[in-house]
């Protein structure tokens, strides 16, 4: 009897590509991330993260390449339409309106209500079920969260995002303002998403940080693929090389050439 062939990944990316006006923001990227997986975005600044996390939030729809979600085509045109797949995205930051208090932004633009009126109870009871169900620490939710903590403040965030259930999660550069204690209990964050089998993009700097969690390290390098990993078999120095430009991707270093040429 032949073996079950392995579902398909969540989310699939294959010669996605970004054009601003005469800069090739992204070339021809591929990017895989499944169920239940932590895949680590990496680059230097100018590598095409950033435009990659707003294609796949729909901010801002590739111009070729071809996107699936469980095998199927989509079009990500616009934020609803990664928000309808379910998929959350956690900027860096973090998008939190400083004069509402913890509730009030957990629910922003998904306000509960109950006979015309805010639901208040009912929001503040679900904020506090999301948090504790991932161990996030913010004793009192109705303070403004301009009071809070930089680990608060990404708490906030992070429980907004999952508010809708999300199948996968976008990090981006989740733990560049935190410190090591808080960067600890954010890792184990991580590690929580990835045993209810939500997937993960962690966009990162951090090689401690992806070598303690992910399980696989996509480098772009000036908009282009320059590697693919997995971190459990491959040295710190290996990815080192990859994203600085020491070793380049055989393919996006012919790429590249072939460009020069025709130019």
């Amino acid at each position: 009897m032949a073996a079950a062939s392995p579902p398909p990944p969540l989310l699939s990316l294959r010669a996605v590509c970004k054009n601003y006006g005469g800069l090739r923001a992204l070339v021809d990227v591929d990017l895989e991330v499944r169920s239940g997986q932590v895949v680590a975005l990496m680059g230097d600044n100018g590598a095409g993260k950033s435009t990659l996390v707003k294609v796949i939030s729909g901010v801002a729809p590739a111009d070729a390449g071809g996107i699936e979600w469980e095998g199927h085509e989509v079009s990500l045109a616009r934020p609803h339409d990664a928000q309808r797949l379910g998929i959350a995205t956690v900027y860096q930051d973090l998008a939190l309106c400083d004069g509402l208090d913890v509730v009030g932004n957990v629910f922003l633009g998904r306000e509960l209500r109950r006979r015309g009126a805010l639901d208040e109870v009912a929001m503040e009871r679900r904020t506090r079920q999301l948090m504790d169900a991932l161990s996030l620490h913010v004793p009192d939710l109705r303070v403004p969260v301009a009071t809070l903590s930089g680990g608060q403040r990404q708490s906030v965030a992070i429980s907004r995002a999952l508010l809708g259930d999300p199948r996968l999660v976008v990090l981006d550069e989740p733990t560049a303002s935190l410190g090591i204690r808080q960067s600890s209990h954010f890792l184990d964050l991580v590690e929580k998403l990835r045993e209810r089998g939500v997937g993960v993009l962690l966009v990162s700097h951090n090689l401690g940080d992806v070598k303690a969690v992910a399980d696989w390290a996509v480098v772009l390098r000036l908009g282009r693929n320059n590697g693919y990993f997995d971190v459990n078999l491959t040295s710190q120095d290996q990815m080192i090389s990859a994203v600085t430009g020491a070793t380049e991707h055989a393919v996006a270093q012919r790429a590249a050439e072939a460009e020069e040429l025709e130019l």
